[in-house]
């Protein structure tokens, strides 16, 4: 259970003001010192040692002659040309203008499970929006939660009577049979959900609607997830740079296309004209013989875009969601998100071959493989690798200088973006996945009928 007391926010009226982390200050300035040591060191090592000699070598006839590895280096280069596709996207995206004259209705729908008082936060922040009272309505669905969580909803109900409208399931039904209650409920001619452990800015209910105001071919519109419990721990701080980097970078260049392939759970908004007509396909998925518990956000995706639709982002529409504070926690998140992953490529298969619409159909099935490649080759190069570097101290050496080379490039995204010294917790989290997390993808295929949340 999340509850408040685990945020490093607090809600101050209408706003959200970081909390004093004083047991982290101290570490947080020692480690970026060290880190950034590190760094100006690893640049020149990483030259004398030939960390970076590998790149060169992927354009030399003489690689190619080894099938294994002309595979390594032929995906290598894949992966790098779309990366470079996907920077130039990302500098060219543009969010979508914020809507003007008579704002459409819009349902919010908050569905929540076991949150205790982060649902009130999460309420609130949403009952104090700048999107206009009579033109929003706010359903939160409590799933059956077993300790105080309709309390709080029951208190954020009192004090916004005319807004939010509680509904409480005498047991769990599941996340989606929360959504769907508030989707055949809600009155809006958009609706969007919100997790309950997230709180949004006053302005992000008018941002994430944008887009659909200004174009009919658009479906679903993705919102920038931050991390709210940023400066908890290193964890937490690691994964906000990992969030902007993942999220927000891939989001951006995917919205260029008009295939933003996940919109999520803790932010988004839907056209009631793309998810009426697939309702209920949606509500009774199955795969593998077994109802689909979870991956409820990307399952709707797909099915929007099957029918046609655009999904696209919106960075100024942010919301902050609790992120796991410990590597338990965080492995189950990511076990979570990589069995409904593995599921719900293979149904994207299903149509993104077809004509299921007109343009901008090359592009979607370029990132497709470049991330769907991925797995299967590290798992034939990843032990072979690992073995070496285990073997060879040279090799180490050269790996760890061209790890901190590589995931600084990366944060330049961050830094671009964000502009503040946290960039250092994103070269640290590339070691930190490198050595603790590569068996969570081969073990989430293992077990791919799991269907547990995992945090209820």
């Amino acid at each position: 259970m999340r509850t408040a007391t685990n945020a490093a926010q607090t809600w101050n009226a209408g706003r959200w003001r970081p909390a004093p982390s004083p047991t982290l200050d101290l570490w947080d300035l020692s480690l970026k010192l060290l880190v950034l040591t590190g760094l100006l060191a690893s640049v020149p090592l990483a030259v004398k040692l030939g960390a970076l000699d590998g790149y060169a070598k992927l354009f030399q006839r003489e690689t190619y002659t080894s099938p294994l590895v002309a595979l390594g280096a032929g995906y290598s280069l894949l992966y790098l040309g779309f990366q470079a596709v996907r920077t130039l996207l990302w500098c060219l995206y543009r969010p979508f203008p914020l809507a003007a004259g008579p704002l459409p209705r819009v349902t919010v729908i908050i569905p929540a499970y076991n949150e205790g008082a982060m649902v009130e936060k999460s309420l609130y922040s949403v009952a104090a929006s700048d999107y206009p009272a009579d033109r929003l309505e706010i359903i939160c669905i409590d799933d059956g939660s077993r300790d105080d969580t309709w309390s709080y909803i029951d208190k954020a109900r009192k004090r916004y009577p005319h807004l939010i409208q509680a509904l409480r399931f005498p047991a769990n039904r599941g996340k989606r049979e929360a959504l769907y209650t508030g989707f055949t409920r809600g009155r809006g001619e958009y609706f969007v959900t919100v997790d309950s452990d997230s709180v949004i800015q006053p302005d992000t209910i008018h941002q994430i609607i944008s887009p659909l105001v200004a174009r009919d071919d658009i479906g679903a519109v993705a919102g920038n997830v931050k991390v709210y419990n940023r400066r908890r721990n290193i964890l937490t701080r690691m994964l906000w740079v990992r969030f902007v980097l993942s999220f927000d970078f891939l989001r951006t260049s995917q919205s260029m296309y008009g295939f933003v392939m996940c919109t999520p759970g803790a932010l988004s908004a839907y056209r009631r004209e793309a998810i009426l007509p697939i309702l209920e396909e949606w509500r009774h998925q199955t795969f593998l013989g077994a109802p689909c518990t979870i991956g409820e956000d990307r399952a709707f995706t797909n099915l929007v875009v099957r029918q046609g639709y655009y999904t696209v982002y919106q960075r100024p529409a942010v919301v902050y969601t609790v992120a796991p504070e410990t590597y338990q926690g965080l492995c189950r998140m990511f076990l979570r998100w990589a069995r409904s992953n593995f599921r719900e490529s293979i149904c994207q298969m299903g149509f993104m071959f077809t004509r299921y619409r007109t343009k901008h159909r090359l592009l979607p099935i370029l990132d497709f493989f470049v991330r769907e490649l991925e797995f299967p080759l590290t798992c034939i190069f990843l032990p072979l690798f690992l073995a070496s570097l285990f073997l060879n101290i040279t090799l180490f050496l050269k790996f760890v200088c061209g790890v901190a080379v590589g995931s600084f490039l990366l944060t330049c995204y961050y830094l671009r973006q964000e502009k503040d010294w946290d960039f250092i917790y994103g070269v640290l989290y590339s070691y930190f996945a490198f050595f603790s997390l590569p068996w969570i993808k081969p073990y989430a295929l293992l077990t791919l009928k799991n269907g547990r949340w995992l945090t209820r």
